[in-house]
């Protein structure tokens, strides 16, 4: 879908050379509850009930969705996000996106199809990175 195989063994991902043994990957009927923190990819196809915060790039499947805040440097979502969304270069949201919530990001690309439900804020790379506000973990995850 989003990688081809190349004669390295590694992924490409348009210009870019991802490693498979880089890429976290939560699969379709996994549910974690709690936070993820990474500093690589990640590609979520299961459920996260919690925050998560990598300083790569996240990918969301069609099947994957978090209730929780998200910080990360680039995003494509083809799932379900409930909350607070920061990032710090491109949010893309795909055709069978689902969003309710707040989004921060420097730029952001919206497919026919998408649906967002809440506020946007278009900011400096700066001010997102430096944004000191600690995702919130007081809520009530849905089951």
């Amino acid at each position: 879908m989003f990688t081809k195989s190349s004669k390295n063994g590694k992924m490409a991902n348009g210009n870019n050379n991802i490693d498979p043994t880089q890429l976290n990957q939560i699969k379709a009927g996994t549910i974690i509850t709690g936070e993820i923190i990474t500093e690589g990819l990640i590609r979520i196809d299961g459920k996260l009930n919690g925050n998560l915060s990598t300083a790569g790039k996240l990918f969301i499947g069609p099947t994957g969705e978090i209730i929780g805040d998200i910080k990360c440097k680039q995003a494509d979502i083809e799932g379900k996000v409930e909350g607070k969304i920061l990032v710090s270069d491109l949010l893309s949201l795909k055709s069978t996106a689902n969003i309710k919530g707040e989004i921060q990001t420097q730029k952001l690309a919206i497919e026919t199809g998408a649906v967002f439900n809440g506020t946007c804020a278009m900011t400096s790379s700066e001010k997102i990175k430096s944004s000191n506000a600690k995702p919130s973990t007081a809520k009530a995850y849905a089951k």
